[in-house]
């Protein structure tokens, strides 16, 4: 059974940094493209960032360029993101998610075949 689970978010004040993780099992996610989305209340899903299943090339939504990184370790089938200079409006469920296709997750171009349960990150001004 394919999964994804999320862990490392909490409690932090504006400024901060915080970095999640998503330990994938049950499948070789190695050749997919690995995501984050997040869903904060009363909004919509919205796109975080992705890379490729080689690690070599990121995307991240305009929200969060330049503040936070993602990244991957195929030996640990772990993905990352590195969240710096966090904001208030950086609160919000943070999902992983894992497709055969990067455009799948920056385009929404049809559904993301797995995701993860997902982690609060709550963002104190």
């Amino acid at each position: 059974q394919a999964q994804l689970v999320e862990s490392g978010g909490g409690l932090v004040q504006a400024g901060d940094s915080l970095r999640l993780s998503c330990a994938a099992s049950g499948h070789t996610f190695s050749s997919y493209a690995m995501g984050w989305f997040r869903r904060a209340p009363g909004k919509d899903r919205e796109f975080v960032a992705a890379i490729t299943w080689d690690g070599g090339s990121t995307y991240y939504g305009r929200p969060v360029k330049g503040r936070f990184t993602i990244s991957r370790d195929t030996v640990k089938n772990t993905v990352y993101l590195q969240m710096n200079s966090l904001k208030p409006e950086d609160t919000a469920v943070y999902y992983c998610a894992a497709d055969a296709y990067v455009a799948t997750m920056i385009d929404a171009t049809g559904p993301i075949k797995y995701w993860g349960q997902g982690t609060q990150v709550t963002v104190s001004s």
